[in-house]
């Protein structure tokens, strides 16, 4: 059986483990590295878009990250229970005409006994920063 450690129920340490981890995937843009660690029926909002499935995911990402040029991340736990956990973050990006972004969200996670996401609810804005704004080199 497909497990992604560590497995609810969470706890402080165990959780911040799992958001790490998550960031380490995303830094990474590796598509189908990070699909990985969702469910094969996995449910997401982001944004205004609604993902269902594995694949679809993987397709997402790979979208995402031909656009968000110069990718960076950071995730920071913001609450936990038994299998949820929420964080908030921040990431920075180039466009291809070379305008900076840096964008500001919070996610929900729900994950199943195997420690795979089944649910990821993500809220995020952006802003255009200058280069010189940049935090996350």
């Amino acid at each position: 059986m497909e497990q992604k450690h560590p497995l609810p129920p969470f706890t402080f340490e165990t959780a911040v483990q799992k958001v790490q981890l998550a960031e380490d995937a995303w830094n990474s843009q590796d598509p189908e590295k990070v699909s990985l660690a969702y469910t094969i029926d996995t449910v997401w909002r982001n944004r205004s878009t609604f993902i269902n499935g594995r694949r679809a995911v993987q397709e997402f990402l790979e979208t995402k990250w031909k656009k968000e040029l110069n990718y960076k991340l950071k995730k920071e736990l913001w609450a936990y229970t038994d299998n949820r956990i929420a964080v908030r973050f921040e990431y920075e990006w180039q466009d291809q005409q070379g305008q900076w972004f840096r964008a500001y969200g919070n996610e929900n996670w729900e994950f199943n006994e195997n420690g795979l996401m089944e649910k990821r609810y993500a809220s995020i804005n952006d802003l255009p920063i200058d280069e010189s704004e940049r935090r996350l080199v």
